[in-house]
């Protein structure tokens, strides 16, 4: 049992794996997913995402693309948003709740999962490639030791973008007044380390990250700042 004075890690993982349809769909098309979650009975996976787009023809787009996806089974949107829809704060102008059943095998959750990586918040998925920031109870070695056999058992590139102490409720600022995306947007740079000196990452990090232009994710740091300072 890990003793009350030490603390695991919150790793942002950049993920790439064959036969994924959220990286093909989101390769091809604008637009991003977020994911909520994945149940799994007998084989398939059944996953709560929310599909995003900078507007409503994106988005039906982006919805259609996974609906003919050869590695999709089922795709339907949620007639009533749940908590997690609500509070998914999207990078973009229009946004749809979505259910998706695929082939278990071709999900790398159970892979990570059962590794110790637990997702933290939600998956990003833009342009081909996933984000996961996890906790996981380990050292900085064995996460890459982890990280490599993930790679190994499901021939994927798994790149370890930032690494830190899963510490959390010190420092907290209220966040209130912040639009969806102006808070996502700081609170993610706080995690990161944008403000600490020396800076660990750049804004171009955190846009990519973000799936968004650096000038819209500083736009969004600057009236979140504004806001926040007063």
């Amino acid at each position: 049992m890990t003793p009350p004075d030490e603390v695991g890690l919150r790793v942002t993982l950049d993920i790439w794996h064959p036969d994924c349809w959220t990286l093909q769909v989101t390769e091809r098309a604008p637009g991003g997913l977020l994911g909520h979650g994945v149940h799994s009975i007998e084989g398939l996976a059944t996953g709560r995402f929310t599909a995003y787009g900078d507007s409503t023809e994106t988005v039906d787009a982006l919805v259609d693309a996974i609906g003919d996806s050869p590695l999709t089974d089922s795709v339907w949107e949620t007639e009533h948003p749940h908590a997690s829809d609500a509070d998914a704060t999207a990078f973009g102008s229009a946004t749809r709740g979505i259910v998706v059943r695929y082939d278990l095998k071709n999900s790398i959750n159970d892979a990570l999962v059962s590794r110790g990586f637990i997702p933290d918040e939600p998956v990003r998925m833009h342009g081909g490639r996933e984000y996961w920031t996890v906790i996981v109870d380990a050292t900085r070695e064995e996460v890459d030791e982890r990280v490599a056999a993930v790679e190994e058992e499901m021939d994927a590139d798994v790149r370890v973008r930032h690494v830190a102490t899963a510490e959390t409720g010190a420092g907290i600022l209220r966040t209130d007044d912040l639009s969806e995306r102006q808070r996502e947007a700081f609170e993610l740079a706080r995690r990161r380390g944008y403000y600490e000196w020396p800076r660990e990452l750049t804004a171009a990090d955190l846009a990519e990250e973000l799936g968004v232009s650096k000038a819209t994710l500083l736009e969004h740091l600057r009236k979140a700042e504004a806001k926040l300072l007063g």
